[in-house]
């Protein structure tokens, strides 16, 4: 219920910046905005203030902006008008280029949200766990990992050890780096500098479209040193007397490099295991009785107790106008990551997958801001602005496109008489509304079952 309300507020805040992009357009364009609500469905309470309505409604999901005259199609289809009427101060009454500048404003508010938000994170700084970019070939630890398929990291001749530094001239500084890089990039040559024993080698890879997820793929894990980082209470880890900074060289006899080893070595759900262990200069002997959740060696997990170290990797910004540059640039960024998530919807992802409907959205904000609290406390707001720019910037990229019951479908028309230098027929639009209201559907009911998968596998 927390995850669902907290999810609510924030998306409705997301929703809202944009209706009020719509309001202040067509106020300063001589449109009259009958109401603006905050949420849907019957109203809760009210007032009016020069003209408009302002009315906060029953539902918590995001708001609504009325402008005068957008009742103005359904009347021209009543009485059969081969124009849309354009009373005076009516939304149809604007000239197209007013038109458009109103209806571009609810995405650049989204865009400026994203900014805003970004600015901040960028300016108070955030610090994320990460892990060196320094690789290990999947095909070494999980044969069966991508079927018959050889993976891009064998073909291309990367080696487990190796240091991946750059990527098409953009430098690699961890693992989370090298995952953004190839994750947006499937089916694209890349071009790779590595380290290889020290020395310098270029690498041509093409990371795999994942047709499930849309991510690229290369076939290769994190290397992670076998550092003991952390110890869950009460684990078998714990009752062995293992601590903190523990470096495990060997399972029962079995040396180990990394931490892959020791997921490998508890593949076969061994009972007990003797881990050896460099301790500040000793070495120590440490015995485990280990118990599993399941019968399934894939999805088991073991009482084993031990987390990795890892390294943090800090981004703040020095001064505030260099905070307002990188929040920018992020927003930037995100919004050609969208366009390219769009691309990937005509390359044969699962669609279902691809697409998010309002209530796993909703569900996705409240998680984040549920897990960010419960992490840093309020420090987690950090991370929630960060997740809250990611989704303003989708729903401003969404309501640019060219489809009718959206921002860009309107545009799109008021372009289309531009041109004309005379208004749409009335027939025309309706033809134009009834395709987009066809498409809106398939969307929306895509967007529903691909809601009830994600919730049925939770």
């Amino acid at each position: 219920m927390l995850n669902i309300l907290l999810g609510l507020l924030g998306l409705s805040i997301v929703i809202i910046v944009h209706e009020l992009g719509h309001f202040f357009a067509a106020k300063a364009n001589g449109v009259e905005v009958e109401a603006f609500s905050i949420g849907w469905g019957p109203r809760l309470f009210s007032f009016r203030r020069k003209g408009t309505e302002w009315k906060i409604s029953a539902l918590p999901i995001g708001g609504y902006c009325k402008m005068k005259g957008e009742e103005s199609f359904k009347q021209a289809i009543e009485q059969d008008l081969s124009t849309l009427p354009r009373e005076k101060g009516s939304f149809y009454a604007a000239s197209p280029w007013r038109r458009i500048s109103i209806l571009l404003a609810g995405p650049f508010m989204n865009f400026v949200l994203a900014i805003l938000f970004s600015t901040i994170v960028s300016w108070a700084g955030t610090s994320v766990q990460t892990i060196p970019n320094k690789i290990i070939l999947a095909s070494e630890y999980s044969a069966g990992i991508s079927g018959s398929v050889q993976n891009p990291a064998d073909l291309a001749g990367l080696k487990t050890g190796d240091l991946i530094t750059s990527i098409d001239g953009k430098a690699v500084q961890d693992y989370s780096d090298l995952q953004q890089m190839i994750g947006i990039n499937g089916g694209k040559t890349l071009h790779m500098t590595i380290l290889r024993d020290g020395a310098r080698q270029d690498i041509t890879i093409t990371p795999r479209l994942d047709k499930n997820s849309g991510q690229g793929l290369i076939g290769i894990y994190g290397w992670v040193e076998p550092v003991i980082g952390s110890i869950e209470k009460g684990s078998a880890a714990a009752i062995a007397g293992l601590v903190v900074g523990d470096r495990i060289l060997s399972i029962d006899g079995t040396p180990v490099n990394n931490s892959l080893d020791i997921v490998k070595h508890l593949d076969s759900m061994p009972e007990r295991i003797v881990i050896k262990a460099q301790r500040a200069g000793s070495i120590v002997d440490a015995t485990l009785v280990l118990s599993y959740s399941g019968t399934d060696a894939q999805s088991a997990q073991s009482n084993i107790g031990i987390g990795f170290q890892t390294i943090t990797r800090t981004t703040k910004a020095s001064s505030l106008g260099e905070a307002v540059v990188m929040g920018f640039n992020e927003t930037i960024s995100t919004f050609v990551l969208s366009i390219k998530s769009f691309g990937l919807l005509f390359r044969g992802i699962n669609i279902f997958n691809a697409i998010s409907g309002p209530g796993r959205i909703t569900y996705m904000v409240g998680s984040s801001a549920t897990a960010s609290f419960k992490q840093s406390g309020f420090a987690g707001i950090l991370q929630v602005l960060s997740f809250l720019a990611l989704i303003s910037v989708s729903l401003g990229f969404m309501n640019l496109m060219p489809i009718p019951a959206l921002d860009g479908g309107q545009v799109l028309l008021c372009v289309i008489e531009l041109f004309r230098r005379k208004p749409l027929k009335v027939k025309t639009l309706y033809r134009y509304q009834s395709m987009g209201s066809v498409l809106v559907v398939a969307l929306m009911l895509v967007a529903m079952v691909s809601d009830v998968m994600y919730f049925v596998k939770k």
